[in-house]
């Protein structure tokens, strides 16, 4: 029979911290070899000192407060353990704005084997915010970023190693697929979709590819550090592609639509009326109507457009077809087929 695999260091350490936050008392150095995943792998007993003692170390160096307990009585044998009250995290205090940046990082890692740690993170984290005003945050940031799709593990491996990437490329003017080859400099999110900046091998320039138009698999290809990636004006080349900046005139309730005001400036109330109920006015730049509508209607009737006009349209749009929604009769099954309307 082959010798059962070796276990990472890093899982190793993972595993030792579990074990110290875990005992009711403390661990001594046996029960830690016999007891831990990976320290079975020592060889000798001496093998396993330098390895429990590099560990240790480590773990210190990462601000984990491994402390020396003495066992008391007729034993020499110390016991080790994590100090708890050391180790935890302060209250979780986030304001609105924090809280929907986390949520939109979040939005990142939802795939099938974190879903639900994450569902339970986020659902505990919008515990520590401010009710309508936490809610806002998440509503503000969150619907502005469509899902990226499967290229965007492949691009984000190749920017972080430096590595020429190869995929089809659907061309938005003309529908054309062709290959494209590129060094791949950044992702970023604009006007509701996700960009990859880079240079254009076959064009010998720096291009703009949003990712739902990259057709089957990115290959990541050639060695590692192939190309240096540039200071580059990643608000500039994306300008180009989400349209031409326009502003809208919001009357915002106070306290409300965060996200929208990291973005804004308070007018002066002369300018513009209705300045009513107390609302803040505010100027917004924005590109996509369609992205900025979608994240105002999120906030109800704690915003209100006040233009310009198409835009106002488009939220009043969406406002109303989701009052539809909500006012639609709905059926269930009774008895022996029988329909409620409720």
């Amino acid at each position: 029979m082959p010798p059962p695999p070796s276990v990472p260091p890093a899982e190793r350490l993972l595993n030792l911290v579990i074990a110290l936050v875990n005992t009711s008392a403390a661990m001594t150095k046996q029960q830690v070899r016999t007891g831990v995943a990976g320290y079975a792998d020592a060889p000798s007993t001496e093998a396993f000192e330098r390895m429990f003692e590099r560990d240790k170390d480590t773990l210190r160096s990462l601000g984990i407060p491994i402390v020396t307990v003495d066992a008391g009585g007729h034993s020499d044998e110390v016991g080790y353990r994590i100090d708890n009250d050391a180790y935890a995290l302060p209250p979780v205090d986030l304001t609105p704005a924090e809280l929907g940046v986390v949520a939109l990082a979040a939005q990142l890692w939802s795939d099938k084997t974190l879903r639900t740690d994450i569902s339970r993170a986020m659902t505990k984290l919008r515990a520590a915010g401010a009710g309508e005003a936490a809610a806002d945050a998440v509503a503000g940031i969150t619907p502005r970023v469509r899902a990226a799709g499967d290229a965007y593990g492949p691009l984000l491996e190749a920017i972080s190693a430096r590595r020429v990437v190869a995929f089809r490329y659907r061309a938005a003017n003309t529908g054309q697929e062709m290959a494209r080859h590129v060094e791949p400099w950044r992702i970023a999110a604009r006007g509701g979709g996700w960009y990859l900046v880079g240079f254009d091998r076959d064009r010998q320039a720096p291009r703009v590819f949003r990712l739902s138009r990259i057709t089957g698999r990115v290959r990541v290809t050639g060695h590692g550090g192939a190309f240096e990636i540039p200071d580059v004006d990643v608000d500039a080349m994306l300008g180009e592609r989400v349209g031409v900046e326009r502003t809208a005139v919001l009357a915002v309730v106070p306290e409300r639509a965060q996200a929208v005001r990291a973005r804004a400036k308070v007018v002066d109330t002369s300018a513009h009326d209705p300045r009513r109920d107390g609302r803040d006015v505010l100027e917004v730049p924005f590109r996509s109507r369609s992205a900025f509508a979608d994240e105002l209607a999120a906030y109800a009737d704690a915003v209100v457009v006040v233009g310009p006009e198409d835009l106002r349209r488009e939220v009043l749009h969406r406002l109303r077809a989701a009052a539809a929604l909500a006012t639609e009769p709905v059926e269930t099954p009774g008895a022996a087929g029988e329909v409620h309307r409720g």
